[in-house]
């Protein structure tokens, strides 16, 4: 039995932006590896140093494609065309000559492409997220053999509601009053109107990925489209490799940090759902969505929210202690201090935390790097983490509910060849074996430390183990001495100190 959707990319050719990211390269990596896709035309922005055909070659050297080297041949990435462009520059920062390629070649187009930063001002948001989508789909009515065409959007793009369906939720600002405003102020201007403008929106990114969506909408009648809305993507559960990642957002940036020993409190209430989605769950949807949309006769839009928190939710207390003991399994060779990490259920309570066991230590270490002859830079990241907890408040300490129906009925529709080839069922996911793996994929991936070094990495645990003991006893003999210097009374005659120094300290 052949698949499906395998068949529908034979021989066509696909146009990617943002395939420099995460998802882009987890997206180019699996269609070249499960499908005889033609041409993959990416949209590269030129860096300073480096020209587009270098930065597709690097992209072409990450460990995501071992899997791939092992089945095909190094040839197989001929297929990729890079294309020099921008999403956040006029008509996508194409010449005219690649511009004409891309409208007589191209079959299948994935928006990716998009400014993830929550803290971002308007302008770039708007120039980038709103003002490219827009582009993406001029340039979509074009071309001239299009099947389809997939946006990527975002589950957050409606979290001013703590429960969304897959539909089309009215637009927060008329988008065209929102380009003449970007276009016609200054940047002092624009931050004094921002707040006005995105209303309920809790940042510029959900408000101008929302804004997109209706950009798609408003061309569905001559396209074939399709939104795909991810909540926050997380390590590969199976594809190409269990573990795999290269971002540092959520859960694998906390680990990251919190296997060096750096990361030692963190605000997270384990009581509440998390919405945390594998790459490859959510790179078979957007291959498979394409598929979907193009068998379409009329010009519905189709929303998909590619989430877990109504069918497979995630709280942190599922883990329970196994954070800390994923940590001592695979320690690292690079770790500064002995990894524990504690969540902390409200923001006060970290704070008041970080500023003992984040800030003090972090001014001693950057120090002692400094005499070294090192680069300090302990003290500015935990001063980046707490000048971006206002802004991400929201999002650590709020429950979302999306509701997946259409993804689960896409799903169950596929034919089983595809349902096994391009899975995007979350239900079997299995969270404890899946942190699990996604440690390791920390370890080996964002820390650069493979498993043949988890041996030595084992034995300088337990070295730090002894220090961290010793440390601990001394604070707290510490706290003894100085309870019984304050009182004016003998250590032992205080010694409830002691219990009362190791109960205080717990709480942080």
């Amino acid at each position: 039995m052949t698949s499906n959707v395998a068949d529908f990319y034979r021989n066509k050719n696909v146009f990617i932006t943002g395939g420099t990211g995460f998802v882009g390269i987890a997206l180019v990596e699996k269609i070249l590896r499960s499908t005889d896709v033609g041409k993959v035309y990416m949209l590269i922005r030129p860096k300073k140093g480096k020209s587009i055909e270098e930065r597709l070659q690097d992209i072409t050297k990450n460990a995501v494609f071992s899997k791939l080297l092992e089945e095909k041949s190094p040839d197989v990435f001929q297929k990729l065309i890079a294309v020099s462009g921008d999403v956040g520059e006029e008509n996508l920062g194409l010449s005219a000559s690649d511009r004409e390629l891309l409208v007589n070649n191209v079959n299948i187009v994935i928006h990716s492409a998009a400014t993830l930063d929550f803290q971002a001002a308007l302008r770039p948001t708007v120039m980038i997220n709103l003002l490219g989508t827009r582009q993406v789909m001029e340039l979509c009515k074009q071309v001239k053999n299009l099947n389809s065409m997939v946006h990527i959007s975002s589950a957050y793009v409606n979290s001013f509601l703590l429960e969304t369906e897959e539909k089309l939720y009215p637009q927060p600002e008329d988008a065209d009053k929102v380009i003449e405003i970007v276009k016609s102020k200054n940047d002092a201007e624009l931050d004094l109107m921002t707040p006005g403008l995105i209303k309920d929106h809790p940042n510029t990114y959900t408000f101008t990925k929302h804004l997109a969506e209706h950009e798609v909408a408003k061309c569905a009648s001559v396209v074939h489209a399709g939104i795909i809305r991810p909540s926050m993507i997380t390590a590969s559960w199976n594809e190409p490799v269990k573990g795999w990642t290269i971002s540092k957002n959520g859960p694998q940036g906390f680990l990251m940090g919190a296997s060096k020993g750096v990361i030692r409190r963190l605000p997270v209430d384990p009581k509440l759902i998390y919405d945390y989605i594998p790459v490859d769950m959510v790179v078979n949807q957007v291959i498979a969505t394409a598929y979907h949309v193009a068998q379409k006769k009329s010009g519905e839009l189709s929303i998909f929210h590619c989430t877990t928190s109504s069918c497979n939710p995630f709280k942190w207390d599922i883990l329970g202690e196994k954070t800390n003991e994923l940590l001592t399994m695979f320690p690292l060779k690079s770790a500064v201090w002995y990894p524990y990490l504690k969540f902390s259920p409200s923001l006060f309570l970290f704070k008041l935390s970080a500023i003992l066991i984040h800030f003090i230590p972090a001014y001693i270490l950057d120090f002692v790097t400094r005499i070294a002859g090192g680069r300090p830079i302990l003290v500015r990241l935990h001063t980046n983490v707490w000048d971006s907890l206002k802004l991400l408040e929201r999002f650590i300490f709020t429950e979302w509910k999306f509701h997946n129906k259409n993804t689960q009925l896409l799903s169950k529709t596929m034919s089983p060849v595809d349902q096994e080839k391009f899975n995007f069922d979350v239900m079997p996911l299995d969270w404890v074996d899946y942190f699990t793996n996604l440690a390791q994929g920390v370890r080996i991936y964002l820390n650069n430390e493979p498993l043949k070094t988890l041996p030595a990495a084992k034995k300088k645990h337990k070295i730090l183990l002894i220090l961290h003991i010793l440390l601990q006893v001394s604070i707290h003999c510490g706290v003894w001495k100085l309870v019984a210097t304050i009182l004016g009374v003998p250590m032992m005659k205080c010694i409830l100190a002691l219990p009362l120094s190791y109960f205080i300290l717990g709480l942080l």
